[in-house]
């Protein structure tokens, strides 16, 4: 497309391209969004080298004159949209980038790729979290994706109310608070079970957490107590029916005084099988499959779709696409969360030109770039725990009824002026 661009001479107009979802994964009642504070520092770095321009050019993949220009690219244009961790609903504009045709259609494919998979987990972890009911929720799936998929997906989980994350590089890069557990490999080395828990809680003190199903779990609880004290921090269960477990283990920790000794479920859990869980004495969840993978909606569906661009005449012309069941609306959007009675009631997106509706409510686009700088105060570890703030903000906006996790329709309508 940048090629031909080049050709016709349309690349170098202003344009403005919008990133929403059509439609929200059947059964989910509102998304989040996740994944800002990671494009924007992409987009900063965003630059053809030598290698990748070589590539083009051995392989007769664009022209000359367009490896040319590729060579001194730089994103030099304007983003701005939905704060990250706020809610989302068909429709809307979650990012908007205006700038030239040239430098925004590049973005296109890291746009989507990092806002469809961050959000996706995002939307998938915030309702784990409601199921636990305030319980804490851990992240542990850097197993089950991509090694950097791994990191992308303990921060957006954090974003949505995980407490932390075995991730390491989650804690370095983004701030995400680290913790983790013995496997059952750490038993199976040890001659017996019981030197392998002595080996830990020599290592890490009473505190820790000690994983009790690798053989019998009734007899592994006894010996934990035995090697570690009333004072055991944790146990472990990966396995089994979880909920008679549960009940059986807290019976028997209580018996030998071990009151306060948390008990932590994980074996693949999603938000069905934590609800499933809230009547049982857990003191908090371990999810790893299911949350990396959106717990079956791994991409958000988000599309980034051109809707306005100069004319000739250097004026802004709306446009949209007509296909069937695809069709866009066009204009350059700003969009408010319109309230009632002290809570969220409908996505009201209006065309920015024409000025804010006169309606109380709360708008929800934001700068996040300019000319090509990203705002700070959305990058790194502070971006990251702002992030996760104002997710907690936005989602405890909504009406209750948005926490279902039963089947149903967006809990806010989408309402275009």
């Amino acid at each position: 497309m940048l090629d031909a661009a080049i050709g016709s001479g349309r690349h170098e107009r202003p344009c403005v391209f919008e990133v929403f979802a059509r439609r929200l994964p059947d059964s989910r009642r509102y998304g989040v969004v996740a994944g800002t504070g990671r494009l924007l520092e992409l987009v900063e770095q965003f630059r053809f080298g030598d290698d990748e321009l070589s590539f083009l050019k051995q392989n007769k993949i664009v022209c000359p004159t367009t490896i040319d220009w590729l060579a001194n690219y730089r994103f030099t244009g304007n983003i701005t949209g939905y704060r990250e961790g706020d809610a989302y609903f068909p429709g809307s504009p979650v990012l908007i980038v205006e700038g030239t045709f040239a430098e925004a259609v590049l973005l296109e494919t890291l746009a989507l790729s990092v806002l469809n998979y961050d959000s996706a987990i995002a939307s998938a972890a915030a309702r784990m979290v409601s199921a636990a009911d305030a319980r804490p929720v851990v992240e542990m799936g850097s197993r089950r994706t991509g090694e950097r998929s791994a990191v992308a997906s303990a921060r957006a989980a954090f974003i949505a109310g995980f407490s932390a994350t075995s991730n390491l590089e989650a804690g370095r890069s983004w701030g995400v608070p680290t913790m983790g557990t013995a496997a059952h490999s750490f038993t199976l080395l040890h001659d017996s079970e019981e030197e392998a828990f002595r080996a830990q809680v020599d290592a890490f003190g009473p505190s820790t957490t000690l994983l009790v199903d690798t053989y019998d779990v009734e007899n592994a609880v006894e010996l934990a107590v035995k090697v570690a004290g009333t004072k055991l921090g944790a146990v472990r269960i990966d396995s089994g029916d979880l909920a008679v477990q549960v009940a059986a283990v807290r019976a028997q920790l209580d018996s030998l005084g071990a009151t306060t000794t948390r008990i932590t479920v994980t074996n693949d859990l999603d938000e069905h099988a934590i609800a499933a869980l809230r009547a049982a004495p857990v003191d908090s969840y371990g999810v790893g499959t299911s949350v990396v993978t959106g717990s079956g909606h791994p991409a958000a569906g988000m599309v980034y779709k051109l809707v306005a661009h100069h004319n000739d005449a250097g004026e802004w012309v709306s446009v949209a696409k007509k296909s069937t069941a695809k069709a866009t609306v066009g204009g350059h959007k700003a969009a408010i969360r319109a309230s009632q009675d002290g809570f969220a009631a409908t996505e009201l997106i209006y065309q920015a030109s024409e000025g804010r509706p006169e309606v109380e409510g709360r708008d929800l686009i934001v700068d996040l770039m300019t000319g090509g700088t990203a705002d700070a105060r959305w990058l790194g570890h502070d971006g990251t725990h702002a992030a996760r703030d104002h997710r907690e903000y936005a989602l405890a906006e909504l009406p209750q009824n948005a926490f279902r996790l039963s089947r149903g329709e967006p809990v806010l309508p989408t309402e275009y002026r």
